[in-house]
């Protein structure tokens, strides 16, 4: 199993699949790395190197108690880069992940990056405040941890339909795959899930985006009922110095499954890639 070690000793689980363009594929909330397994497959299949790795807290990654922060986050991710001395590379960060692109960004610089991608992100800030009256009302958040703690089992499970957009007249989700979203879930503890879901929840990523003077593609769902377009990606571009915003009309939040190969050739054409019209959407010949 390929571990690198963090700065507090946490060792971070990843894969390293192809060659070519290195493409680090960031994971949300409470998922792990698995949950790129479409994206990933088809970009290496499209000669590209992709990059994956499990949250601290989630996965196959060390569980420790402390660290559930996007500066440690954001170190983490540093690390993988400089271990793997990826260059000139492409970051993707999906609903949490947003943030540690973000974060990565402001605190560490672009000198290793070259484009990123903020799809269905948590940036710039989620929680309703004096300064951000646009935001989500707290008593949300406390309503979500309540419910963890109480079940968290029942809670992610309701939680999945919810992201997938799921309802019983619209199966966006098969159960299949549904069991396979709670079986990532389930390896998080208590602990990580819960101290996770705070970090996304509070964490102010303006100042950081402010600095930000990469690339961005910013893509959402327009019928995201976890992370709403018009408090997190219509203001995002608004604020990142070189975004463009790419919403997907009627998608919700997990758009990596119920859009996957529009979101896997926007990831292709934006990484510079010409899509072969004699492919199909795996990468393999007709």
């Amino acid at each position: 199993m390929s571990l690198i070690t963090s700065q507090d000793g946490t060792e971070i689980y990843y894969r390293d699949w192809g060659s070519g363009t290195p493409v680090v594929l960031i994971h949300g909330w409470p998922l792990n790395s698995d949950m790129w397994e479409k994206q990933a497959t088809y970009l290496v299949e499209h000669g590209f190197r992709v990059v994956t790795y499990d949250r601290r807290g989630f996965g196959r990654s060390g569980q420790p108690w402390t660290g559930y922060d996007y500066d440690t986050f954001a170190s983490d991710l540093h690390n993988v880069m400089g271990k793997l001395d990826l260059r000139d590379a492409v970051l993707v960060g999906f609903s949490m992940g947003g943030g540690e692109v973000v974060r990565y960004l402001s605190r560490y610089g672009d000198s290793r990056v070259k484009i990123a991608m903020l799809i269905s992100a948590v940036t710039p800030c989620l929680q309703k405040t004096h300064d951000n009256p646009e935001g989500v009302d707290p008593k949300v958040f406390g309503e979500i941890e309540a419910n963890i703690r109480k079940d968290r089992h029942a809670f992610l499970k309701a939680f999945a339909l919810s992201v997938y957009g799921r309802t019983a007249v619209r199966h966006t989700i098969s159960e299949s795959m549904l069991e396979w979203n709670q079986s990532m879930a389930f390896t998080a503890s208590l602990r990580s899930t819960l101290a996770a879901a705070n970090a996304w929840a509070i964490t102010d990523f303006r100042a950081d985006m402010k600095e930000i003077r990469t690339p961005v593609r910013v893509i959402h769902g327009t019928s995201d009922a976890t992370v709403p377009i018009d408090v997190s990606a219509r203001r995002s571009v608004k604020i990142l110095r070189n975004a463009t915003l790419s919403e997907y009309e009627g998608e919700p939040h997990g758009l990596f499954i119920t859009a996957a190969d529009r979101l896997n050739q926007e990831l292709f054409e934006f990484l510079g890639g010409e899509v072969d019209p004699h492919l199909t959407t795996s990468g393999l010949p007709e």
